[in-house]
């Protein structure tokens, strides 16, 4: 069964928040094994390290054979077919393990967007990464409604 781990920064503090969120990934467990990692918010003032020390967090978390995929604002914007169709293209690489990366509110660095595989961008939109992860963990369900040819998607 193919495994998905969304490793992120911070905690979801809003509780229809946490609702949303765990009633997806309840969802996805007829398709995936799925498991959300948190790593601390670093409290550094200087914002460079505190990104560094957010990702440097991260990366630690990954397991070794896993595809990783960043959410970045210097990512592609893709629709959720093309979502669909780069999840369901992953397994035929030899991986069965796929990892997305949710960075903390101040951003990404350049260190984690090397060490990943592939990157997209969720929206020129801004949103919380509280809601992102709430979008992820839905499009992430589209996506496995649409490879299994299920009803879902409009």
């Amino acid at each position: 069964m193919l495994r998905i781990s969304i490793i992120c920064v911070g905690k979801i503090k809003e509780k229809y928040m946490q609702e949303a969120i765990s009633d997806y990934c309840l969802r996805l467990t007829k398709y995936a094994k799925i498991s959300i990692i948190e790593v601390a918010e670093d409290q550094n003032v200087d914002t460079s390290k505190r990104i560094e020390t957010e990702c440097d967090a991260m990366i630690r978390k990954t397991p070794s054979d896993a595809y990783k995929i960043v959410l970045d604002l210097k990512g592609k914007e893709l629709s959720s077919e093309q979502l669909a169709e780069q999840i369901e293209k992953i397994p035929l690489q030899g991986f069965s393990h796929i990892v997305f990366f949710i960075g903390g509110s101040d951003g990404l660095s350049d260190k984690i967007r090397n060490f990943s595989d592939s990157s997209f961008c969720m929206s020129k939109l801004t949103f919380t990464h509280q809601m992102a992860r709430a979008i992820l963990v839905e499009q992430i369900y589209r996506a496995m409604k649409i490879n299994n040819g299920e009803k879902y998607h409009k």
